[in-house]
């Protein structure tokens, strides 16, 4: 399994608007999707923590990117990238 996490900056209404068409689409369209959760923090800032079958599976996804309204929609809430990061579970 791996484990990529997102930190980034939203505003909550938007962000949390978005999400549930976001994981609908990565259902139907990301193979190797296992789930995500969303981690609210201090000062508008969010940490998506995402779990992942495979490496490859993550890098299918991240070619993909924004290919379904839902993702397009969720990832266009997010005002700014922080630092995204991956690595296998222990």
């Amino acid at each position: 399994m791996i484990i990529e996490l997102t930190r980034f900056r939203a505003g909550r209404e938007a962000l949390l608007a978005a999400r549930p068409a976001m994981l609908a689409d990565f259902r139907t369209d990301r193979p190797g999707f296992i789930g995500a959760r969303l981690v609210e923090l201090p000062d508008h800032e969010w940490l998506d923590v995402v779990e992942w079958r495979s490496a490859a599976d993550l890098a299918l996804s991240r070619e993909r990117g924004a290919n379904l309204p839902g993702i397009a929609g969720f990832f266009s809430a997010i005002d700014e990238l922080i630092v995204s990061e991956d690595g296998p579970a222990s």
